[in-house]
């Protein structure tokens, strides 16, 4: 299966930084907040990559080149007038073929294992949703049995936040014309209508770090992680030299 990373956003809520930085490129404990994307979708096994840019996207190609420096192949597919995720997704169909294919947004950090991922058969979608944040309090969709419907049209659901994380079949976009800027939520709730949205439920990390506020607070908690992680090789590495003496 193959991976595109939404990364063509003109990064607003993060100026000055993104006057002359794109948003992918806009380092969070000392790595461009794109690299985590790349390092964990190799991880989970997916080595061909699309990449959809616009505002300094020669930098992003520039920064990521062909992404042999993470065993994976990036491809990339420009934008010269924003398309919006509909849009930009439709262009890039004929890099990511006729089988389904993850889609993340490039502002998004969340500890899902990417590597589960499936769309269940006879699904268009299937999306990740988590817990609404304080900056989107109502949700998106409403979840139950598995199924993803319109918020509020299933009282006994639960109304959550669409992590930017999915899985799409190209089928999804039959009649989308090429070209053509607009918004993946209608062609979601069309097939919702038709019961072809499948979700599940992400309890772990999760965060949008679209904001200067919530960039800080991800740097924050990568920066702990990874100091957590040290002291664990540490104690390892004292216990393993205990034993050998």
């Amino acid at each position: 299966m193959k991976a595109m990373i939404l990364a063509a956003g003109y990064g607003k809520r993060l100026r000055p930084i993104t006057l002359s930085t794109p948003k992918p490129l806009v380092l969070v404990a000392g790595k461009p907040l794109i690299t985590y994307h790349i390092e964990r979708l190799a991880q989970a096994g997916f080595h061909e990559l699309v990449i959809n840019h616009g505002w300094l996207g020669e930098k992003i190609e520039q920064a990521l080149g062909s992404g042999s420096n993470w065993g994976v192949n990036i491809q990339y597919s420009p934008e010269g007038e924003p398309l919006e995720t509909g849009g930009g997704i439709v262009q890039a169909l004929p890099m990511l073929g006729d089988m389904p294919f993850i889609v993340m947004n490039g502002d998004v950090y969340t500890d899902l294992e990417l590597g589960s991922l499936r769309l269940p058969e006879g699904m268009l979608a299937h999306l990740v949703m988590v817990d609404n944040p304080d900056f989107h309090p109502e949700g998106d969709f409403c979840l139950r049995d598995g199924h993803l419907f319109e918020k509020d049209k299933m009282p006994s659901g639960q109304n959550l936040t669409f992590s930017g994380i999915s899985v799409l079949s190209p089928r999804l976009f039959d009649g989308c014309q090429v070209g053509e800027s607009f918004a993946l939520a209608p062609l979601l709730i069309r097939a919702m209508k038709q019961d072809k949205v499948s979700g599940q439920y992400h309890k772990g990390f999760w965060t949008d770090a679209g904001s200067i506020v919530r960039l800080e607070a991800l740097e924050r908690y990568l920066k702990q992680q990874l100091q957590e992680h040290l002291q664990d090789q540490n104690q390892n590495n004292l216990q393993d030299q205990s034993r050998t003496s």
